[in-house]
């Protein structure tokens, strides 16, 4: 009978057991998703670069197609202005709006403004 009761004794202990997390575990556990992040966001940073410089090469192009398109159209070899681009009907208003980072150069070659020294 002895036997018996330090059993249920021993199989009552082990159900007690605490059910939450240490203050050690939480620790380690918040400590591995912040060494997760530093060395995830370095990368989700120069990604985001990488899609922004092909945003504004795609509508550069974009750009440079609309003032060719309109050069040929008008037999025109001088230099062309957004603003008469979208006068005519080239550039639609939200492209009038973005052009305005961009410039014709003597050329006929869209190139974007340099951005002014901080």
């Amino acid at each position: 009978m002895n036997k018996v009761k330090k059993y249920l004794v021993n199989l009552l202990k082990k159900s007690r057991t605490q059910q939450g997390f240490t203050l050690i575990e939480m620790v380690v556990v918040v400590a591995i998703i912040v060494l997760l992040v530093l060395i995830i966001a370095p990368n989700l940073m120069k990604q985001k670069k990488n899609a922004d410089t092909k945003t504004s090469d795609a509508f550069k192009s974009t750009l440079q197609t609309q003032v060719d398109l309109y050069k040929d159209e008008k037999k025109l070899d001088g230099k062309v202005d957004f603003t008469t681009l979208h006068k005519d009907k080239y550039l639609t208003d939200d492209q009038f709006k973005k052009s305005a980072n961009y410039d014709v150069n003597d050329d006929g070659e869209v190139i974007a403004k340099s951005s002014p020294a901080k």
